[in-house]
Formats: C-alpha cells, structure tokens, sequence
C-alpha cells in the first residue's frame, strides 16, 4: 500500500542514531505512525518538516512484511510560528493533541477531526490573548463531533428551554432545568451565557468561537461541566499530565 496525504505531526522520537518515528493525524487515513528512516538527517526528502504542529504533505508506503509504515518523503505546507517559540501555547496545543490521541481518530472521522484540530492549532498560533480554557472547550468540540454532544437548550426531563441556574447532573450526563433535578443529586450550576457558549462551541469551527469577553466564572462553569461531561459519556479524564480511562 502506498499513499499521498495532507498531515499534522503530533509526535516525533528517535529510535536510532539517524531514524526517527512520526505520528501524524492526517486528513483521510486517522492518526498514523510511520518511520523515518534518515530522517533526522535527510535535507532532500524532509528538510525542515518534521517537527511537532508541522502541517505536511506525506507520502508514505508499507513495509515489504506490511507491519509497519515507511514515510517515503514530506512536503512542509504550513508551520505555525507562534507555537515554535511560545511554551504556554505548546503546552495548550499539547493538552489538544493528548484529547485526539486519547479518543481515537478512524479514517472514516478522520476528515472532520483534522480540521477541526488544525483549526485549534491556528486558533492558539494567532490569538492575541492567551486563554487557558481553550483545550477544554477543544475537547467538547471534537467529543461532540464524535457523537457525544451536551444539548444546552432545553431540559432533558421536561423538554423546557434552559434559563438562568440549570443543572448540569454529574450523575446523569445532562442538563435539567431547576426544578426537575432529582432529590439528592449532584449538580453543576450553569448561567444562561454559559449554556449559551457551549451551542456556540459545539456548532461553530474554533476560530468562529464567540469567547473573547467571557469572564473568569463563566470560564469555571463551563470547565467543570465540559469535564463532567467528557468523564461521564467518554470516560477521559486529565491526570497527571495524561489523559487517563475511567473504568467506574
């Protein structure tokens, strides 16, 4: 088998004095991990590709035993420069990359996933301020477009449309309105401009996302629902510098 496809590296190592080991999402074929044979040294088949973030055109081909992917050559499409220098921003973009890896990207998803990531590494190269929240609202995005998607408009119990001081039931996986929370328990307070931004997220690309002027307590809502909400229907949890499956 061989193939030609647009990538984003996530994860470069060396395995030998000369070779190196890439992972890549690409834009057809989900997350792949090809080796580089002379790639820590080659300037005519990869010269300045391979680095984490790298948005890259690759050929790649299976081995003659077909157990393994050879990347045959690599063309640089974009580099986001920002991200090579800023080591806040690496680590937000690394935070991202972790979610996708730990979720999983089929190539039958594994358009929509790309874009979406690649968007978020642009978003995190060119945004003036820095927002410590954007990884968590990145994980709602790719959650919701592998099918786990948080309604923020009406009460699952009821069917009413949410207002001011709805629940998000930790025990439960969704939103109720005040008055239909279950007796006992827990749930994650929302305001109106909090539910309002998690549509915005869902629907939306995240360089269209409305979140410039969102205030502190806003952003501690939405941190702690969307964490709620990844650890209930997909079982992800960040701990300690991973993300980890919850098997409660």
């Amino acid at each position: 088998m061989e193939f030609t496809d647009n990538g984003i590296v996530l994860r470069i190592g060396k395995f030998r004095e000369t070779d190196l080991w890439v992972r890549l999402l690409t834009h057809k074929h989900g997350i792949i991990t090809a080796f580089a044979f002379g790639g820590s040294r080659s300037r005519r088949r990869f010269s300045g590709c391979l680095d984490n973030y790298n948005y890259i055109t690759v050929r790649a081909a299976s081995s003659k035993n077909g157990q393994f992917l050879n990347l045959q050559e690599s063309t640089l499409l974009e580099q986001f420069q920002t991200l090579r220098v800023d080591f806040k921003r690496q680590g937000m973009a690394a935070n991202c990359i972790r979610f996708v890896e730990a979720l999983g990207v089929s190539p039958e998803d594994s358009e929509k996933i790309f874009l979406l990531t690649k968007s978020m590494l642009g978003l995190l190269d060119t945004i003036e301020t820095e927002i410590p929240m954007l990884p968590i609202l990145f994980r709602l995005r790719i959650a919701a477009e592998q099918g786990y998607l948080l309604e923020p408009k009406v009460c699952a119990k009821c069917g009413k449309k949410l207002e001011n001081d709805s629940l998000f039931l930790v025990s439960e996986g969704y939103f109720t309105c005040a008055s239909c929370k279950p007796l006992g328990a827990m749930g994650l307070r929302a305001s109106r401009e909090t539910l309002d931004i998690l549509d915005n997220i869902q629907e939306y690309s995240p360089e269209y996302w409305s979140i410039e002027n969102v205030d502190t307590a806003t952003f501690r809502e939405l941190g702690r629902i969307i964490d709620a909400h990844i650890l209930y229907h997909v079982g992800l949890e960040w701990n300690d510098g991973n993300f980890r499956r919850s098997f409660g």
